[in-house]
């Protein structure tokens, strides 16, 4: 087994996904761990990179799932490998790609948690807004539904990203791209109540222009958005799994129902291709069929 793939060739394709591809930390962290995977089934099968034919790769295939990793996982670890022998293929490493018709595991569309409308004004209620932590989480909450965000863009928000005037917030989104998302009435009204106890606060040094602080002054952390939604969620009795990101699922969910464009929620989520965005229109036909069934009167006859 080459050396080369654990080293210098490893390091380039870091940079490739890094530099070329713009991906994010997490999703660079991802796909280095899936090539840590196939670098260890190269070394027990003694092969160089040079020498991996489809056979060879499905065999890899077959091994995941002999140690019980789900179907899932696996179409994730060979996208993974895919990408790196396409950066091989890029940099002339190899002259053809193996990887070309290795086929991805079908997976059955898994469709996101969605909170109903009833549902988030009800764990809404029971926050305390008297405390300022509890008017920050509501602000906090309040964007999450009313901008679609991801937690990332939540918590990395910062004062010179508001547009308040205008009726927009900057967002840094997948990849550093940058987009405009339109922001409610009521979560700006919300971020103006939060605003009260965050002027009275002293940032630590570097977190002046974080909107959201922690009581340690610092910007406040995914964790601790996480842990209270869960709280908030309990304390409704709410009985769904859910966490930041079901407030961008409901978010795109309810714009769809409503009638807005699948293009303007794309652009509004920053979701870089259309196929993303479309799990959503799979929620609304559930959802028109679940009205059919209990509304329609030919379904209500005895």
């Amino acid at each position: 087994m080459e050396m080369e793939i654990k080293d210098n060739i490893a390091e380039k394709y870091k940079n490739y996904l890094m530099l070329e591809k713009s991906l994010s930390k997490n999703s660079i962290e991802a796909y280095m761990s899936d090539l840590d995977k196939f670098v260890g089934f190269l070394e027990n099968e003694n092969l160089k990179y040079s020498e991996i034919s489809l056979d060879h790769l499905q065999q890899f295939v077959a091994q995941l799932y002999d140690i019980g990793i789900n179907a899932r996982s696996v179409a994730r670890v060979i996208s993974g490998v895919k990408s790196f022998f396409n950066f091989l293929l890029l940099d002339d490493y190899i002259q053809t790609d193996p990887t070309e018709l290795l086929d991805t595991p079908k997976i059955g569309l898994k469709l996101p948690t969605v909170l109903s409308l009833d549902e988030i004004e009800l764990l809404l209620a029971t926050i305390d807004v008297s405390t300022k932590e509890g008017q920050r989480n509501r602000a906090i909450i309040e964007m999450l539904y009313s901008c679609g965000l991801r937690i990332s863009e939540l918590t990395g928000l910062r004062f010179s990203d508001l547009f308040l005037t205008e009726g927009f917030i900057r967002v840094e989104g997948k990849g550093s791209k940058q987009r405009l998302v339109p922001i409610s009435p009521a979560a700006i009204r919300e971020l103006d109540n939060y605003m009260y106890y965050r002027n009275q606060m002293t940032p630590l040094k570097g977190f002046e222009d974080a909107v959201f602080l922690s009581k340690r002054n610092k910007a406040i952390s995914r964790i601790m958005v996480f842990h209270f939604i869960k709280e908030y969620a309990e304390m409704a009795g709410i009985s769904k799994n859910i966490s930041p990101h079901t407030f961008r699922h409901s978010f795109a969910t309810h714009l769809l129902e409503g009638g807005a464009n699948i293009r303007a929620i794309q652009m509004m989520m920053g979701h870089e291709k259309i196929t993303t965005t479309e799990i959503y229109t799979h929620i609304d036909r559930e959802y028109l069929r679940q009205e059919i069934l209990e509304h329609h009167p030919m379904n209500r006859r005895k």
